[in-house]
């Protein structure tokens, strides 16, 4: 693609980074097979090259957003499924989430929608302000029909039935392997909604890490990766999150050293892994690099952790890739492989390539798109006849649970359980158990 921007725009480093990604691009529109939101909707411009065409015009013009540049812009999931297609390499994550900072700065939007948004910005990655929150949204559920803002029934529809006790493994501490020779020290990212919405994930992350002998710690002062606000444009409060995240875990590294940061929600790792470049013109740029470097996925590093092979469980486990793990971080194979590994059957959807419509906060700002993303999700999964339904990302279970009567659980809860852990409390309840 055919760019003009100045030499003086060039001198912005975001410029010229845009400049390149723009470049890249050769107009072939592979990527609009792939894209959720055009399969939906059916416009150019709801597709990453309409998409790509709006940013490329609204930067090299440097001018202020109009109301359709920023609708079409707020459409996009950030599933990356454009970035797995394209056969040119156009790094659309990095291009898109420039945009969404340039229209947070730039443009003035309805009052409903700052409200919004600020409300998100100021409670979703807060767990203690998260809890109070779900438990508003709990008791004012019942009168959801009253309400005639589709995005505020989506917030009380996100409230768990139950919310979960608050576990103290969060709190910053070390979990000694359970081994007599330690095998890895790791640093788990305990994350923020997830703390609030399901305290299972953790707690079997840790059960299980510490069983296949790894020092576990939970660095102080590390919470939110950033990625909530990071995909709303709001770079200072995004940036503010991530810098803390990185002066914990290099501070650990300094220390006792880590041999991985472990992370088991899929949005926030493909956020950590791109420290590097979030802060590449900062004087974080190194230390950001470092904890890139080894920021990886729970079943990542299980699979180096050579999980013990389990007796068929007799169970079908449908397994739905997370667009950030299998777009953002190209973990596609491994998740599957460790719960064939541990004695479940695994089964995957038809287009498992398309999001459920989850997307960090997409489910509550755009709950129409996200709602006929869900039930083309929660048909195409449930057509494959499971007993359960695994996932590595908390949005994506909340998301398909929603949905469905099948019993939804992350991937780290099923392998903990095959490997001596508990059962998940979602199986308890469903009444599943191993042949």
């Amino acid at each position: 693609m055919q760019t003009r921007f100045t030499q003086e725009q060039m001198q912005d480093p975001d410029i010229a980074r845009a400049n390149e990604i723009l470049r890249a691009c050769v107009h072939c529109g592979f990527c609009t097979a792939t894209c959720p939101t055009y399969q939906v909707l059916g416009d150019e411009l709801d597709s990453p090259r309409g998409r790509i065409y709006l940013i490329k015009d609204m930067l090299e013009n440097n001018r202020v957003p109009d109301a359709r540049t920023v609708q079409h812009i707020d459409r996009c999931l950030s599933c990356l499924a454009c970035m797995t297609t394209c056969p040119s390499g156009v790094h659309y994550m990095h291009l898109i989430d420039q945009a969404r900072a340039y229209v947070e700065r730039r443009y003035k939007r309805p009052f409903g929608d700052r409200a919004l948004r600020w409300v998100l910005a100021f409670v979703l990655p807060y767990p203690t302000r998260f809890r109070l929150a779900l438990l508003g949204a709990k008791m004012a559920r019942p009168f959801k029909r009253l309400i005639p803002d589709a995005r505020l029934r989506a917030m009380l529809e996100m409230a768990p039935k139950v919310i979960p006790p608050v576990s103290r493994n969060d709190d910053p501490q070390s979990f000694a392997p359970r081994t007599t020779a330690r095998r890895m020290r790791v640093a788990l990212m305990t994350g923020c909604a997830q703390k609030a919405l399901n305290t299972d994930i953790n707690d079997a992350t840790i059960r299980l890490l510490t069983r296949l002998g790894c020092e576990v710690v939970v660095a102080r002062d590390a919470g939110c990766c950033g990625a909530l606000t990071h995909h709303m444009g709001k770079v200072d409060e995004s940036h503010g999150s991530a810098a803390r995240n990185i002066r914990a875990w290099v501070g650990e590294m300094d220390d006792a050293g880590l041999d991985a940061i472990v992370i088991n929600t899929s949005g926030c790792g493909t956020t950590v892994k791109d420290y590097g470049h979030m802060f590449r013109d900062s004087p974080l740029a190194g230390d950001g690099a470092r904890v890139s470097a080894i920021t990886m996925d729970v079943s990542e590093v299980l699979a180096r952790l050579d999980l013990p092979e389990g007796a068929d469980t007799g169970l079908t486990v449908a397994y739905h890739a997370a667009c950030s793990l299998q777009h953002g971080q190209k973990v596609t194979t491994v998740p599957k492989t460790l719960l064939k590994r541990a004695g479940f059957s695994v089964v995957e959807p038809a287009d498992s390539h398309l999001c459920c419509g989850s997307a960090g906060t997409y489910n509550l700002m755009q709950p129409e798109i996200s709602g006929q993303l869900k039930a083309r999700k929660v048909r195409t999964l449930e057509a494959k006849s499971p007993d359960i339904i695994a996932a590595g990302n908390i949005g994506c279970m909340i998301q398909i649970g929603s949905g469905t009567q099948v019993p939804v659980v992350h991937s780290v809860e099923l392998l903990d359980w095959a490997t001596g852990g508990p059962k998940p409390p979602a199986l308890i309840t469903a009444g599943i158990d191993r042949e």
